[in-house]
């Protein structure tokens, strides 16, 4: 899926591959440097640090990408870890703000490591701009304790690859609303890739999500599952304690769990509760 941002009122191509944004070099050189012939200068810089030992183009993908005469072809693409390495490659006046913020990340991340209580006033105070009420982010964060926890589990169980991750989280997602992560996005009309699910879940989705996960770390630890089979069988069993706690709750109530409502214009809707 191809978008276009603008930035500084310059067009920005980017596309989305390999579950995450690769953006234009070309036009991300365009906005940097106000270049003539962005294409030259990309050129010209990847030579000057392949003299110096560096290869940039190592951090590239080719993909296609719609030119301005609207026809796909073939660019030079970077993910944001990629971009970040070629603008403090660029010397330019332009780039400057750039370089400083990253010095100022780098230093706020070193000190987040030292201090993990800065990086969850961090994420707080990013939920609180968006306009997430205090009630939904405080479940929110316990959620990420409990996602966090789930991981280092499977993590001292032998899984390893993030495929493995994906389908074991999908599996309790599946267990626990009868709906796979996919499927529970469309649900809730989240077309945007890079968009979480978890950000646009209800106070109850996300109670019930913490349950199937917690659920399932305890179910690992009791049956000491060991590889991805065991694991995944205890995925299954945390997700459908998830399940039937939510079945006992629509039996005595008329609220349906699994909601159609999200944060997707949260400045311009009522919050959710």
């Amino acid at each position: 899926m191809e978008e276009i941002i603008n930035f500084e009122n310059q067009k920005i191509r980017r596309m989305w591959h390999d579950e995450e944004w690769y953006f234009s070099v070309v036009d991300i050189i365009r906005v940097l440097t106000d270049s003539k012939d962005a294409k030259d200068y990309w050129y010209r810089l990847k030579k000057r640090e392949l003299e110096q030992g560096v290869e940039l183009s190592t951090n590239c993908r080719q993909l296609k990408l719609k030119a301005t005469d609207g026809k796909l072809r073939v660019t030079d693409c970077v993910s944001r870890k990629g971009l970040l390495r070629i603008i403090q490659s660029v010397p330019s006046k332009k780039a400057e703000p750039f370089k400083q913020w990253l010095a100022q990340v780098g230093e706020d991340r070193l000190l987040e490591i030292e201090n993990p209580e800065l990086a969850q006033q961090r994420v707080k105070e990013y939920y609180e701009v968006k306009g997430y009420s205090k009630g939904w982010i405080e479940k929110r964060l316990r959620g990420i304790a409990v996602r966090e926890e789930l991981t280092d589990e499977w993590k001292n169980r032998g899984i390893e690859q993030s495929q493995e991750f994906a389908i074991l989280t999908n599996e309790i997602s599946k267990a626990t609303f009868d709906k796979s992560i996919k499927e529970h996005k469309n649900h809730k009309g989240i077309i945007k890739p890079n968009q979480n699910l978890r950000d646009h879940m209800t106070d109850l989705e996300l109670i019930f999500s913490m349950l199937g996960e917690a659920s399932t770390t305890q179910i690992s630890k009791d049956l000491n599952s060991q590889g991805f089979n065991e694991n995944l069988e205890s995925a299954r069993k945390g997700g459908n304690i998830a399940k039937n706690a939510i079945k006992e709750l629509e039996k005595e109530s008329t609220t349906k769990v699994v909601s159609s409502n999200n944060y997707l214009n949260l400045d311009k809707t009522k919050k959710i509760n």
